[in-house]
């Protein structure tokens, strides 16, 4: 009998995916669910032989390691749609293989997106904070009033998956989409979408932005003081994507000037430390990555990431390969 390859496994994973992986293959786990350094990592990938990795966004597998990692480590699959913890061009010039989860994320991310979208139009945080504080009183037609998002341009920076079914999800509440990234898409996947060649034109005639692009050279920072002033007075930020994409000094005058209406934020840089200034801003709306939190979605991106080792190793090409 061929013995099964030997997998490291660097989180602990939900139940349904551990039981699976132990079926497949020969596993080796982090009981204590410790974030692993870089040099525990490469020890236990060298102490196990193992034939590849399941590692997760915590793990960052730069150059070095990933030069130091043993001979038989064929596979890289992660835990994630994100791969910028990874140094892809340094695992293909060492004949790594890496996958990722690309489609388990999309629709439990997007509805974090709308959830903060639409706390933040109806001023959710501020009234719940008068009905715990006890501060509610008589009812009046002008204080503390949100904004509907029917009619609002909703601008989308990226329309990829989670774009487009952030998308989806906006049209249902009357909002009109927009989007802009490097390369137009097909009007089958516009689906209507009005398409901005530069980020300036699409912030100037959006009421609402929402971050859907991944974190590379080109996009961190790219909300900044300059970008959030082709915002329409009183418009509202929306991050699902990645925190390094928000400069927080900047954003944080925006909203404390009352600029912008509010902002939406479920990533930070340096996460899971953040800028804690932004607690004290009642117009900032914020939670901690929770994008991909569902037992569901959990377990989907698990079985994906088991899905590419099992390809892998069955010599077929992994169903979602970054390299």
């Amino acid at each position: 009998m061929t013995a099964k390859p030997r997998i490291v496994i660097t989180r602990r994973l939900p139940p349904a995916v551990e039981t699976r992986a132990e079926a497949l293959f020969e596993i080796e786990r982090n009981p204590t669910d410790t974030v692993l350094t870089s040099e525990q990592v490469l020890e236990r990938a060298e102490r196990h032989r193992a034939d590849a990795l399941l590692i997760c966004l915590s793990e960052r597998l730069d150059a070095g390691v990933i030069a130091r990692l043993p001979a038989s480590l064929r596979m890289i699959s992660t835990y994630s749609v994100g791969t910028n913890h990874i140094d892809l061009a340094a695992a293909r010039a060492r004949g790594i293989t890496v996958g990722y989860t690309p489609d388990a994320t999309t629709n439990a991310t997007a509805d974090v997106a709308m959830l903060l979208l639409l706390a933040a139009c109806r001023r959710a945080q501020e009234h719940q904070a008068t009905l715990r504080s006890g501060a509610w009183g008589a009812w009046n037609a002008w204080d503390t009033l949100g904004t509907d998002p029917e009619g609002k341009v909703l601008g989308l920076v990226g329309f990829g998956r989670i774009g487009r079914a952030v998308a989806r999800r906006a049209r249902g509440f009357g909002l009109s989409i927009a989007y802009h990234q490097r390369h137009r898409l097909s009007p089958d996947l516009e689906d209507g979408a009005v398409f901005h060649p530069t980020l300036e034109s699409l912030f100037r005639a959006s009421r609402i932005v929402s971050l859907h692009t991944p974190s590379t050279p080109e996009t961190i920072g790219q909300i900044n003081r300059d970008s959030l002033s082709w915002l329409p007075d009183s418009a509202i930020l929306i991050n699902t994507a990645r925190g390094d994409q928000v400069v927080d000094d900047h954003l944080i005058e925006g909203l404390r000037q009352g600029r912008l209406a509010a902002a939406g934020l479920d990533v930070f840089a340096g996460e899971p430390a953040f800028d804690r200034r932004y607690l004290d801003l009642p117009n900032a709306y914020l939670l901690p990555h929770i994008g991909t939190s569902t037992v569901e979605t959990r377990d989907r991106m698990g079985f994906d990431a088991l899905a590419n080792l099992e390809d892998f190793f069955a010599g077929r090409p992994p169903r979602w390969k970054v390299v």
